[in-house]
């Protein structure tokens, strides 16, 4: 996908600081802070526009969320949304991935989302897939003890990978969905992707995987 540049977009990002936050690694350890409060924190990663997280935020006061998208000239249309909404747990990290151990402590997060993923399909790409088992590490180390992963996609090898990666790392598989549209699930907020990919007649698969309980 070509992504149109918006040389404005840093300065807007800048401008509003109590949706984007700039230097996260400084907050490590101390989002609750940030936050106000103990809520549970939800995290997704490649947040693109924003629809998603906007509306869940909107949905669940009682859930601090997190977008992370790597791309400015992206994540500037959900901040867009962000304002729109006047979410107060809501909060907005350009950054990528990769860094999520240098900004999260361990156990800080309880859910993390993944929705439509860039599949990477060349086996030469497979450790730049977010289900592949380095980002799992990454997670799992973030996570609370028995957090949850939540995972969409209308790429059928892409899901069918994931779920051997979830297998062979461990992890328990607690929903799956086939075709999420023709299902009994209550309750989803589709991403921007999601109705793209519908309209084309395109097939949703959908599943929820938890990470293994630590006992104490």
């Amino acid at each position: 996908m070509r992504l149109r540049n918006k040389p404005w977009a840093k300065e807007k990002l800048l401008n509003y600081p109590q949706f984007v936050v700039y230097h996260p690694e400084t907050w490590k350890e101390k989002w609750h802070d940030l936050f106000g409060n103990n809520h549970p924190i939800h995290i997704e990663i490649g947040t693109g526009k924003g629809r998603f997280i906007t509306e869940m935020a909107k949905a669940n006061p009682e859930i601090n969320y997190i977008g992370i998208e790597a791309y400015t000239s992206v994540i500037v249309s959900a901040l867009d949304r962000a304002i729109e909404a006047e979410v107060p747990n809501l909060k907005l990290l350009n950054m990528n991935a990769q860094k999520l151990i240098d900004v999260f402590g361990p156990g800080e997060i309880d859910r993390l989302y993944l929705n439509f993923s860039d599949p990477w399909p060349k086996n030469k790409h497979e450790k730049r897939r977010l289900t592949y088992k380095s980002f799992l590490d990454m997670y799992a180390k973030v996570l609370v003890s028995g957090g949850e992963l939540h995972f969409k996609t209308d790429n059928q090898a892409l899901f069918e990978y994931s779920l051997i990666s979830f297998s062979e790392y461990g992890l328990k598989l607690k929903y799956i969905s086939l075709d999420l549209h023709n299902s009994d699930f209550q309750g989803n907020i589709m991403t921007e992707y999601e109705e793209k990919f519908l309209q084309k007649g395109n097939r949703i698969y959908r599943c929820e995987v938890q990470f293994p309980t630590i006992s104490k």
